[in-house]
């Protein structure tokens, strides 16, 4: 049996970068989710005006990689103390979002957010990661999906994705695909 969970880190080429990347992670598809415009295009929900965020879908087995894991992934690859904002991307289209779809991954999303606030790991900056249903959910084009994986050496990949799928790599070693 498989979960369904929708991530907002920014960009999605390179939150879909590292997750391809994860054990027990079997689909990343880039997409866009919770706005009010249905079945908007990527120059739409650049505008800003869709209310959508730019996100990844993850299917993935809680036998191999549990809510929490895939969580504690999430939290060290982006920032979530930036409102609407990931490095240069700015706009409420990347901001940071956690999507579920099952009461019990809101439960664990609450608690992470909880528990990372009291250890107080992001000194003193609050976390603004917003935690809702998943809601609206499009698959974005084509031409954005694998995008890092085809455009390895296109220089945003260089300058952002790459760094991320780095720090997957050396944080959780033993969570990285073979």
């Amino acid at each position: 049996m498989t979960e369904t969970m929708v991530l907002g880190g920014g960009c999605f080429w390179c939150t879909e970068a590292v997750y391809v990347r994860v054990k027990g992670v079997l689909d990343v598809e880039s997409g866009y989710c919770n706005g009010h415009t249905l079945q908007p295009s990527y120059e739409q929900v650049c505008s800003g005006r869709t209310g959508h965020n730019e996100v990844v879908k993850l299917q993935y087995d809680p036998a191999q990689i549990s809510t929490r894991e895939v969580l504690d992934i999430f939290f060290v690859i982006h920032d979530p103390t930036t409102l609407n904002r990931q490095g240069n991307d700015r706009g409420t289209q990347y901001r940071s979002g956690i999507y579920f779809t099952s009461p019990a991954q809101a439960e664990v999303a609450h608690a992470l957010i909880a528990e990372l606030t009291a250890a107080d790991v992001f000194e003193g900056d609050a976390i603004v990661t917003e935690v809702l249903p998943l809601d609206n959910y499009s698959a974005a084009e084509d031409y954005h999906q694998d995008f890092f994986e085809r455009n390895p050496y296109q220089g945003y990949c260089l300058a952002v994705a790459a760094p991320k799928v780095a720090k997957l790599r050396q944080t959780f070693a033993r969570l990285v695909k073979n």
